[in-house]
C-alpha cells in the first residue's frame, strides 16, 4: 500500500509533494518528500502521484491512498475523455497540467493500480495519508528534500492534523482578522476550500472572509 499528497503554502504559493509506501503491517516503510517551489495545490497533488508512480515497481500491484479528489479524478475519471478530445475539456479548453497528466498516463500503462479516496486531517485518520501529508507539508515550508533514503527523522505533527480525540472545554469563539470567527463545525456536505484542497462530510470546517474551508486556512486571505 502507498499514499501520496501534495501541499500549496498560499495556492500558488511555497509548494511540496510526498510519497510513502507500507511495511506487512501497514506501517510506513519507505517515503519521499520534495520541494516545487511556488506552485498550486493541484500540481503539488499530480507531482507527488507522479513520483509515487515512477518510484515503485510498475510489475507490482499498487493500492493507492489519496485525500485529492482532483488528482484522482483526473487520472481515473476526466483522463480518458481528455484524450479522446486531443487533451481538451469538454469546454474545449486545454486540459489543466497536461504535461503531469500525460506523464501519469504513461506510467499508468499495463500496471495494476488500485486508487482509494481518503478524508484528510481526522481523528484515528489514514496513517499513510497522514504521514503523506505531513511530509508534503514539511516539505513545502522548508523547500528542502526528504526521505527514508537520506535518513530523514519523520516528518513532524501537522496543525492540521488532530492530536486527540479528547474532547476539550469549549471556549468562546474568537475573531480573526477581516472578521472570521475561530469557530468550526461539521461539514454537513463536502466541498472545497479557499486554498483549492476539498473536504469531506463531516470534517471540521471554518468559516473566513471567502467562505468555509480548512479551519488552518482561515487566516490565509487573499
Amino acid at each position: 500500500m502507498a499514499a501520496c499528497d501534495g501541499a500549496s503554502k498560499g495556492n500558488p504559493g511555497p509548494a511540496g509533494w510526498a510519497w510513502v509506501v507500507s511495511d506487512d503491517t501497514e506501517s510506513p516503510a519507505h517515503w519521499e518528500a520534495g520541494p516545487l517551489g511556488r506552485a498550486t495545490n493541484n500540481v503539488a497533488e499530480l507531482t507527488a502521484l507522479e513520483r509515487l508512480l515512477t518510484a515503485t515497481d510498475p510489475g507490482v500491484p499498487l493500492e493507492i491512498r489519496m485525500d485529492s479528489q482532483y488528482a484522482m479524478k483526473a487520472v481515473t475519471t476526466w483522463l480518458p475523455g481528455w484524450k479522446r478530445n486531443g487533451w481538451k475539456t469538454s469546454a474545449g479548453k486545454p486540459v489543466a497540467n497536461q504535461d503531469l497528466v500525460v506523464r501519469i498516463d504513461e506510467l499508468l500503462d499495463g500496471r495494476t493500480v488500485e486508487f482509494r479516496y481518503v478524508a484528510a486531517h481526522q481523528v484515528d485518520g489514514d496513517r499513510l495519508n497522514d504521514f503523506a501529508d505531513r511530509a508534503a507539508s514539511q516539505a513545502a515550508s522548508v523547500q528542502e528534500p526528504a526521505g527514508s533514503a537520506l535518513g530523514s527523522p519523520e516528518p513532524p505533527p501537522s496543525p492540521t492534523t488532530p492530536a486527540s480525540a479528547t474532547p476539550r472545554r469549549k471556549a468562546a469563539p474568537r475573531k480573526q482578522a477581516g472578521g472570521a470567527s475561530a469557530r468550526t463545525i461539521k461539514a454537513k456536505f463536502p466541498g472545497r476550500c479557499l486554498c483549492g484542497r476539498a473536504y469531506a462530510a463531516g470534517e471540521s470546517i471554518a468559516k473566513n472572509a471567502q467562505g468555509w474551508g480548512h479551519p488552518e486556512c482561515r487566516t490565509a486571505e487573499a
